[in-house]
């Protein structure tokens, strides 16, 4: 039985992630804050083994890794909210770069032969020149969030610790994804919780940048992608994980509006507050390597994902 770290268990990913690897019968560890909401993991407390510990203390770090000694380390722990690393890059630079700095120092201490996933991001392609889309990983990177920038330092630290160590880390890249348990900060949420208050008060829809194109993957086929990474994938590599297909902001909110309620559609404002100091124009991806290599792409249609998670955000009012 493989034993499997997640950092950021509690967290939307992580949740399902652990839901996954317990399917692979893997014996499933995760790491915590003594303040971490487990509202995620609830329903799997008694089947997961918790830690305490926090990836911007090396010494929790070493702890845990001692304890666990794990085959598989998935690293999600991040602070993954992009328009608050404008107001707070420090703390993301610290909780991402610095803290995946002391996640690959326990590995590297303690489990040196595990399997590693370092979770990179679309974000880290930031500027998009016409013509280069869908997106390869051998595109440029530009990114222009302070988030954007966090993600090419751990995709970097993991080639490094790979290139220098010898560590089986693997890096993906993966393009937007959502489905029950995201936050009602990320767009789909966010969209959806302000229809839902539109249609009981009928009042307005207050949103930012509609213009802006992104490539939708829902959480369950992305897990799916990563445990075929660390089983299958070529440490050393970067993986993208995406549907491979558009949708503007504008189309997303009309989808769920109609879902919801279609008179709604006349109810929709642009409110400046939404908007970010720069925004990432386009966003599609290309999955071939990951498709060529192991076999994946996604399953779940977008449509699905979006009436589960209005299904799971009407279970929560």
């Amino acid at each position: 039985m493989k034993k499997v770290l997640i950092t950021g268990i509690s967290g939307f990913v992580g949740s399902h992630l652990a839901e996954y690897c317990l399917s692979k019968n893997a014996k499933v560890f995760g790491l915590i804050r003594h303040r971490s909401n487990l509202k995620n993991v609830a329903h799997l407390r008694d089947q997961i083994e918790f830690h305490e510990g926090d990836v911007e203390d090396i010494a929790s770090m070493y702890l845990a890794m001692d304890a666990i000694k794990p085959d598989i380390v998935f690293h999600l722990a991040a602070q993954s909210y992009v328009p608050y690393s404008w107001t707070a890059t420090a703390k993301t630079m610290s909780t991402n770069v610095g803290g995946t700095v002391n996640v690959l120092e326990a590995i590297r201490r303690s489990a040196p032969k595990a399997a590693v996933l370092v979770i990179g991001s679309s974000e880290e392609y930031g500027l998009v020149k016409e013509g280069e889309w869908p997106i390869k990983e051998t595109n440029p990177l530009r990114p222009l969030s302070p988030y954007g920038v966090s993600k090419v330092a751990e995709d970097m630290l993991g080639y490094q610790y790979n290139r220098s160590y010898g560590l089986n880390i693997i890096v993906s890249r993966a393009f937007n994804h959502t489905g029950p348990r995201r936050g009602k900060e990320f767009v789909i949420p966010s969209f959806i919780k302000r229809v839902l208050v539109a249609n009981e008060k009928r009042s307005k829809i207050a949103v930012g940048n509609l213009d802006a194109i992104r490539d939708f993957t829902d959480v369950r086929d992305i897990v799916r992608a990563y445990w075929l990474l660390v089983t299958k994938g070529t440490p050393g590599e970067v993986y993208n994980i995406c549907s491979g297909r558009g949708h503007t902001m504008k189309d997303v909110l009309y989808r769920i509006i109609n879902y919801i309620d279609p008179s709604l559609n006349n109810k929709i404002v642009i409110d400046k507050r939404y908007l970010r100091p720069s925004d990432v124009p386009v966003l599609i991806g290309s999955h071939d390597k990951i498709t060529d290599e192991l076999g994946w792409y996604p399953e779940i249609p977008f449509n699905t994902t979006l009436k589960d998670t209005i299904k799971w955000m009407k279970g929560k009012q």
